[in-house]
């Protein structure tokens, strides 16, 4: 029998279709069997040499969880974290220069900004810096800070990552001063310190965890690596938004999102156990975690049938935000080889993020079970 491009050749009589009937021939093999020979992840650094070593810790949002959560519960996790000894701390938080970077797209991304940005404008003020200058001037004093600071430099430089947009750096100078240097002066006013106070008692995991560690191991700011550049604002058309609400609701309506919704009852009700809160830290970071996520949420969406392609463009946003924040990290490390980072992002990440810095070649992805144990 005579294969299918065999087949094909047999009509083809000319050069000319002969080249097209070789070219149709090729399309269906390339298109379905097409694999890179070049695989970044495979090439690392040679033996000897210092690695970035990542590891990444998938976390709930902590305004999330029940009101049996009490920040004294993150002790366990806290010690786990600092005896790993990172060398920088990154978050899910924007940057206050790309939040000022959206802030000059308002028709695309007023929600974002209203959502995920920190204003920085009262800072500015104290300060006269605005938010590309004040990261500039944050740069510049950390290249030349002293080991022992002043605390009237930290509060000046508290007061500078609030300008720059940057709380939880800011929060990392606050959380760093004796208790009695905690007031206003230097940059600092009232309203900025009761910023800082607020902050320091929030329920969110940049403050109460990485801020509090950056503080413990010495460090003198974090890294906010968010990205939302890839938000569009939600469709005008009020039946198309119930029409994408609709299908993406029902792709997410299957038997592993029911059995994560359990999974999660279940330790959340468990909190207030002895390592409670550590026991869901270990859990969001099982080895089988991220493909459950996957099953539940963006494998769903992929296989979503509507004609508007709604869970693919979910997943396509997805996707992109992901690696911007892969990129943001790369970006921090390439500058500084040999760091140790910690990053902390939702546990709905922590699967795109392995998989995207394993493929760079001087990261190293730490165990972060281990870690936990």
């Amino acid at each position: 029998m005579r294969s299918g491009c065999q087949t094909v050749f047999g009509f083809f009589k000319t050069r000319t279709l002969l080249g097209l009937g070789m070219a149709l021939c090729a399309l269906p093999v390339s298109a379905q069997s097409n694999r890179p020979s070049f695989d970044p992840s495979a090439l690392k650094l040679p033996a000897g040499s210092t690695p970035n070593e990542v590891l990444v810790l998938g976390t709930p949002h902590l305004s999330g969880l029940p009101d049996s959560f009490t920040p004294d519960m993150l002790a366990p996790l806290l010690d786990r974290l600092a005896a790993w000894r990172p060398t920088a701390i990154a978050t899910e938080d924007l940057s206050g220069l790309q939040c000022d970077s959206l802030r000059r797209y308002p028709s695309r991304y007023t929600e974002t900004v209203k959502s995920y940005c920190f204003d920085p404008a009262p800072a500015g003020q104290v300060t006269g810096l605005e938010v590309p200058a004040a990261n500039a001037e944050a740069e510049r004093l950390l290249a030349a800070w002293p080991e022992t600071p002043a605390p009237a430099q930290r509060r000046h430089l508290a007061a500078i990552f609030l300008a720059a947009g940057e709380r939880g750096s800011a929060l990392v100078q606050w959380l760093r001063l004796p208790a009695e240097d905690r007031r206003a002066g230097d940059g600092l006013t009232d309203a900025l310190v009761d910023t800082l106070e607020k902050a320091r008692t929030r329920r969110n995991e940049t403050y109460l965890v990485a801020a509090v560690l950056a503080a413990r191991l010495g460090l003198e700011r974090l890294w906010s690596v968010d990205d939302h550049s890839a938000d569009s604002p939600e469709p005008a058309i009020p039946e198309e938004l119930k029409a994408n609400e609709a299908a993406i609701m029902k792709a997410w309506d299957n038997p592993a999102s029911r059995q994560r919704r359990a999974e999660s009852e279940q330790l959340n009700a468990r909190l207030a156990q002895p390592d409670g809160l550590l026991n869901l830290y270990r859990a969001y970071n099982a080895p089988d975690a991220s493909m459950l996520v996957y099953r539940s949420d963006f494998g769903a969406a992929l296989a979503e049938p509507s004609p508007q392609r709604f869970g693919r463009k979910y997943v396509g946003y997805w996707e992109t935000r992901n690696l911007r924040m892969v990129a943001n990290m790369r970006d921090v490390i390439g500058r500084y080889p040999g760091t140790r980072m910690l990053t902390i992002v939702g546990a709905s990440h922590k699967g795109y993020y392995d998989a995207y810095l394993n493929q760079m070649h001087d990261v190293h992805l730490a165990d972060v079970g281990a870690v936990l144990r």
